[in-house]
């Protein structure tokens, strides 16, 4: 089985808006919902976990309520941080997932579905136990300090932006998130990060898409103008 946990627990206070980002609607449909129906459609996805901020819960079943449903699809209350959330959806899905079973992590912060990528982070979890989508670095890549001063640069074959998603095998990560202290998760902000910090390989697949990451204004701004021409074309 391959899940998918979308995570959309945060309050998005950054971009300053009136609700979390995942909720904003753009032509009358919120981002998150453009997400899940593309993975509603994926044949390499079987079961769909949503982890929504506990006060969103009713709207996020209404817009499932309106979805053509092809898999299966439940929502789980977030936590006090991601990786809480992480560990509330991974504990959903604990009573019936194998060990072998492959689990993808999908910020909704990150607009896009990357379905040639996400076949290839699958395969990769088989072979190696972890692997993420991730933006290769083209441009030069510098180090500064905090007065903003460049001071060094860095090789930018050596660094990737992490992206969406990333997975491992459920027998591999879930007991790392079952034992881990509420500090360790407060202090862990990725899967990723506590997959390495406990010798879990992770394998990087280049993303086939724009990494766009909806953090502030402007960050929203880019996606209302490209969503109908880039990032869901075929979702008008």
């Amino acid at each position: 089985m391959k899940y998918l946990l979308l995570m959309m627990g945060g309050s998005g206070t950054r971009l300053g808006a009136d609700r979390p980002k995942q909720y904003i609607e753009i032509d009358e449909i919120p981002i998150f919902f453009y997400i899940l129906r593309s993975y509603n459609k994926l044949e390499c996805i079987d079961e769909i976990v949503i982890v929504s901020n506990e006060m969103w819960i009713d709207y996020v079943q209404k817009w499932i309520d309106s979805l053509e449903i092809i898999k299966p699809i439940s929502i789980v209350a977030g936590g006090e941080t991601r990786s809480h959330s992480v560990y509330n959806g991974l504990k959903s899905i604990s009573d019936k997932a194998q060990d072998d079973d492959i689990v993808l992590l999908h910020d909704a912060t990150h607009p896009y579905v990357d379905e040639q990528g996400t076949i290839e982070v699958i395969n990769a979890i088989k072979e190696y136990g972890g692997a993420t989508l991730g933006a290769f670095q083209y441009d030069t890549v510098y180090k500064m300090n905090d007065e903003g001063f460049i001071t060094d640069v860095i090789p930018r074959q050596e660094l990737v932006a992490g992206a969406s998603p990333e997975g491992f095998k459920f027998g591999e990560i879930f007991p790392i998130y079952d034992q881990s202290t509420d500090e360790e998760l407060e202090r862990m902000t990725s899967g990723g990060a506590l997959a390495l910090e406990n010798g879990i390989k992770m394998k990087t697949i280049e993303a086939n898409v724009i990494n766009l990451k909806i953090t502030y204004p402007h960050d929203l701004q880019i996606f209302k103008k490209t969503i109908h021409s880039y990032f869901f074309e075929s979702q008008k």
